[in-house]
């Protein structure tokens, strides 16, 4: 699988990255051998970028991802995340730390390459809401410290909540990667967007990103699995999924995925999940794109689409179209 340069990091990753998250489930509460064999597969056809966090399934994804691994990390990047929930402001060296330290015993690692700041950026949210002056001046230490004392090589964070405040934190100079939310029904990371359009504009994040540095990963790449145009969830992912591509629901997100199908009527892809994860590597300023699995062959599907490249202009073209069309109707 062909890599890209990841920011200013100096890595190497692969365009596809092994999400290892609650949303697909196969690495928070899959069989052992399912979660092995689908590890292994990835190393052998050239997916070097594994990224989990405590939080999924309480550790247990850190835990698994780390038996699958055995210690061997020859030319992958690993990643993991912490989340501060308000009580936890109250001692935030403590704990970070501790966070950390209980991450790299599940996964059986000395270090990690990337430590992530999981939380939402002026807004409240199931952790609670940081600033982004929080962010600067009681987080951003102790991740300094931590990196100085070789617990990780580079400082991250998910780029979720309000624009401004993920634009500051981009431009800051203290963070060497951003996940980036990007797909089909929320473009806005990757390009302008109507007024009054049904998702958050994130203000072409990927471009300042990559004006600065700062490599991102595309993240929600199928929108909690809504592009896969049903409603339909996997035994092993989570049950209820939050909208991310409208203000309503989860079926909405399916509904507006669904209107993308002529797409695939003409060819364009096999499928609307192979067209989300087309779309999403269409874009220039975007190094690696995270995909959640429930399984190999979703592991293996995703690899295919990547593998068979970007979309082409006359296609993304159409997708402009029916983008456009979300904010129409909304007006």
């Amino acid at each position: 699988m062909e890599q890209r340069k990841f920011g200013n990091t100096g890595l190497d990753v692969s365009r596809l990255t092994f999400g290892c998250g609650a949303v697909g489930g196969l690495m928070t509460k899959g069989r052992p051998a399912d979660q092995d064999r689908a590890v292994a597969w990835a190393r052998d056809n050239g997916i070097n970028f594994f990224d989990t966090a405590a939080s999924y399934g309480d550790g247990a994804s850190e835990t698994n991802l780390g038996r699958a691994l055995n210690g061997n990390t020859d030319g992958l990047v690993v990643s993991t995340k912490v989340g501060l929930r308000d009580a936890d402001m109250r001692e935030v060296e403590l704990a970070i730390t501790r966070s950390l330290e209980a991450s790299l015993k599940r996964l059986r690692l000395d270090h990690v390459d990337i430590f992530q700041l999981h939380n939402t950026l002026g807004r409240p949210d199931h952790r609670g809401t940081l600033t982004v002056q929080q962010v600067l001046d009681e987080v951003v230490p102790v991740f300094e410290k931590l990196r100085t004392a070789g617990r990780t090589r580079f400082l991250g964070f998910t780029a979720k909540g309000e624009a401004d405040d993920l634009h500051a934190l981009v431009k800051c100079g203290h963070f060497s990667s951003a996940q980036v939310f990007y797909n089909l029904l929320v473009p806005s990371a990757g390009q302008a967007v109507p007024a009054g359009y049904p998702a958050d504009d994130f203000r072409q994040l990927l471009a300042v990103a990559a004006h600065h540095g700062v490599g991102a990963i595309g993240v929600r790449v199928l929108a909690g699995g809504a592009l896969s145009g049903s409603t339909k969830r996997h035994p092993l992912g989570l049950p209820v999924v939050a909208p991310i591509g409208s203000d309503t629901d989860y079926a909405t997100d399916v509904n507006r995925a669904r209107q993308f199908s002529p797409l695939v009527e003409a060819g364009y892809a096999e499928n609307l999940p192979e067209l989300a994860i087309r779309y999403a590597i269409s874009n220039p300023a975007l190094p690696t794109t995270e995909i959640g699995i429930a399984a190999l062959e979703e592991l293996q599907a995703a690899a295919a689409a990547v593998n068979k490249g970007p979309l082409p202009p006359a296609a993304l073209a159409q997708i402009n179209a029916i983008q456009e069309g979300f904010a129409a109707l909304r007006a």
